[in-house]
């Protein structure tokens, strides 16, 4: 599994620990800024993440802002992204299981450093159920090929 990952400064910090933690699990992962210090907008990194998940290059993202929401708006611009801002285990489990998410946003300003690696934990260990929450995806991805130009 290859991720990619990005945050803007609120996120940082946060961004920092998940990458230790994927690093420590052996998981492949490409940083997609920001850097340290960096006062930046969310859009301009969350964008960058989210073009690798959407043209296949990555298979997941994990983007991190001060709420979680501004990545996921971000993020859910591209064509086969499901971002899903994820604050508790159960969000985490059943985004995976009933959505197939590809890429988990998470509030650094909200979200404990130790429930955060815990949601990502949870996130990247769990897999699609498929049956009917395929049939659902696929109503997802029909409406992106009428709506998306």
């Amino acid at each position: 599994m290859k991720i990619a990952t990005a945050s803007d400064h609120a996120g940082y910090e946060l961004k920092k620990e998940i990458i230790a933690y994927l690093s420590e699990k052996g998981i492949q992962y490409e940083d997609f800024g920001c850097g340290p210090g960096e006062k930046v907008d969310y859009v301009d990194y969350g964008e960058k993440a989210a073009a690798k998940v959407s043209s296949g290059e990555y298979d997941r993202a994990i983007l991190v802002c001060g709420s979680g929401l501004g990545m996921a708006i971000v993020a859910n611009k591209y064509k086969r992204i499901r971002a899903t801002p994820c604050t508790d285990d159960y969000s985490a489990e059943m985004s995976r299981k009933h959505n197939d998410s590809n890429c988990l946003t998470l509030a650094a300003r909200i979200v404990p450093v130790d429930e955060a690696l815990n949601i990502v934990r949870i996130w990247l260990e769990t897999g699609f159920e498929g049956g009917r929450h395929q049939r659902r995806i696929d109503k997802i991805l029909d409406i992106e090929e009428r709506n998306f130009k």
